[in-house]
């Protein structure tokens, strides 16, 4: 190529490499700057609680597992929260207090503690009483199990169930779990 021909195509070359780069430098203006200028959001977990309610949650829960271990039983505790007048979502939480399950037997299939724990949740989020209030007959789903208490937050329906000793032990574990929620929500 000689040496006329390269001058007539550099400034060619020189205008496709500036128009290609204004995309990116347009780009680059409108990106903040300063920290001042970035806005992030509270932060959440990967339910998209946010940390405030999360950290209730953990007092509730460790306010339950405190009080099963002071009488002597293991299980599921379990926390919820749904906003507004009626449940139509929720955002929940629970732990294992020493046993998720009781081990089968020759004599007994043994029982699942978190999905009774859930069923007692279940029914409380429908009736707007504690689980066994019988209020209702029991739906199916429901087994109409003692040991679950709610009541109406600042926020909207507060819910705490326990699984895994006798029903009166159970209820004073929940309890010990729904005063922690009220507190706040």
């Amino acid at each position: 190529m000689t040496a006329a021909k390269r001058r007539t195509i550099m400034p060619n070359n020189y205008f496709l490499t500036a128009l290609l780069a204004l995309p990116t430098l347009a780009l680059l203006m409108s990106t903040p700057t300063s920290p001042a200028q970035v806005k992030t959001p509270a932060p959440a977990d990967a339910t998209g609680m946010k940390s405030s309610q999360e950290g209730l949650f953990d007092k509730a829960l460790l306010a339950m597992s405190t009080r099963a271990r002071e009488l002597n039983i293991k299980g599921v505790a379990l926390v919820a929260c749904a906003p507004g007048d009626t449940v139509q979502s929720w955002s929940s939480k629970m732990v294992v207090v020493g046993n998720l399950k009781t081990p089968t037997t020759d004599r007994d299939k043994g029982n699942n503690l978190l999905a009774i724990a859930y069923a007692k949740a279940a029914e409380m989020a429908d009736t707007s009483k504690d689980s066994g209030s019988k209020v209702r007959p029991s739906l199916t789903g429901e087994n109409g199990w003692e040991g679950g208490v709610t009541a109406r937050g600042k926020t909207g329906q507060l819910i705490a169930a326990f699984s895994g000793g006798v029903s009166a032990d159970d209820l004073k574990v929940s309890r010990a779990g729904l005063a922690i929620l009220a507190t706040q929500l």
